[in-house]
């Protein structure tokens, strides 16, 4: 994706056209999945809907990235992330029509995040604060592959509620649209910007009450965007700050899904293994309605984003720190923290509350009950 022709405008134009396209194909693609029966139909207790929607969004969302994405670059590198988005796509797709094995699955993942790797999108080096940059050598190509996979999955796993997906991707990918622009990776900055749009005009059918799902077809391939353009815009910068800005801009799935897979572990339950362990999942037991939950991390995330553009344009040079400065930085800083506690706050004191009212109610209830009755 070299950059010759492309300018911050086309981050802009990209936006807006993948915008429009989101919202003109999605009725389509679930008018076809209508017709097909592509639906999700489940009646698992996990659901948190309980009627016939039909999946397949992400073909929609696929459609709307790829056809603007074309016209901006035509290196290895960029073809490599498109193939491989399509690619991801349609193995989602298939799982979404007839659920393939996990281990078929992952390796099907595994295959497809090796193909950007192999034509130069990597994470090549890593920069660290005040330690500054070291080369990973052959090891790139390992860690570029474990990030993608990684990433991917935990895109996936938090989309078990309506919008929620969606509405996060939207807010990474145009974080990382401005980072990527601002370090001079347009390329970079201009998909980005075609990702975040297309989020978002999905994100119209996709908000609860959803018409449509993006399904495992647009979750996983979003998440393989999002770890793509986090490498080639923001990782493979001589920023010193460059591995914390995706690290911050994807925390809340990245916690999520680490916090779910501890619980599986101590419970010795396999890592793959569907369960209600989820933030939004824990967010419905404790009363949140879709929409409340939905917007509740919404802006934990934008807390996040918005601390992420701080660190990159607040001045950081000795000479710059100012009063004002601190003020930035320390107010975002406190924002982040405070959405940060105030989601754990109510995740895990609430739930007690709720957990002992119900216990409460439950035994006044039996109280009421006669004793011959319950003897019974």
């Amino acid at each position: 994706m070299n950059g010759g022709l492309i300018d911050y405008q086309a981050a802009v134009v990209g936006f807006a056209v993948a915008f429009l396209l989101a919202v003109l194909l999605t009725p389509v693609v679930s008018q076809a999945a209508w017709m097909t029966g592509a639906l999700d139909t489940s009646k698992d207790e996990r659901r948190l809907h309980n009627r016939p929607t039909p999946l397949l969004g992400g073909l929609a969302i696929l459609g709307a990235i790829v056809i603007p994405s074309v016209a901006l670059g035509h290196n290895h590198g960029f073809w490599g992330i498109v193939a491989g988005a399509t690619l991801m796509s349609a193995l989602g797709a298939l799982d979404d029509i007839r659920p393939l094995h996990p281990g078929a699955k992952m390796l099907g993942i595994v295959l497809i995040a090796t193909i950007p790797a192999a034509l130069g999108v990597t994470i090549d080096h890593v920069t660290l604060p005040v330690v500054g940059a070291f080369d990973l050598g052959v090891w790139q190509y390992v860690v570029t592959v474990v990030w993608i996979v990684a990433i991917a999955n935990i895109v996936n796993f938090i989309d078990g509620m309506d919008g929620l997906a969606a509405g996060f991707c939207a807010i990474a990918a145009l974080t990382f649209a401005v980072l990527s622009a601002s370090l001079g990776r347009v390329d970079a900055a201009a998909i980005s910007a075609i990702v975040a749009g297309a989020a978002l005009g999905f994100l119209i059918y996709n908000f609860n009450p959803a018409t449509i799902f993006m399904g495992d077809s647009g979750s996983l391939m979003l998440g393989y965007l999002l770890a793509a353009l986090a490498i080639q815009g923001v990782l493979k910068t001589a920023a010193a700050v460059s591995l914390v800005f995706p690290l911050v801009i994807l925390a809340l799935p990245i916690l999520d899904t680490s916090f779910v897979i501890l619980k599986r572990l101590k419970y010795r339950q396999p890592i793959y293994q569907a369960d209600r362990w989820h933030f939004h999942h824990r967010f419905a037991n404790i009363g949140f309605s879709q929409r409340r939950t939905a917007l509740y991390l919404y802006a934990w995330c934008a807390s996040l984003s918005a601390l992420a553009l701080a660190i990159r344009f607040v001045p950081n040079h000795r000479h710059d720190w100012s009063l004002v400065t601190l003020g930035i930085l320390g107010g975002l800083g406190l924002l982040a923290i405070f959405t940060s506690l105030y989601v754990i706050y109510l995740l895990e004191i609430i739930k007690w509350r709720h957990l002992r009212g119900l216990r409460l109610r439950r035994g006044k209830a039996e109280e009421t009950v006669p004793q011959s009755e319950r003897a019974a």
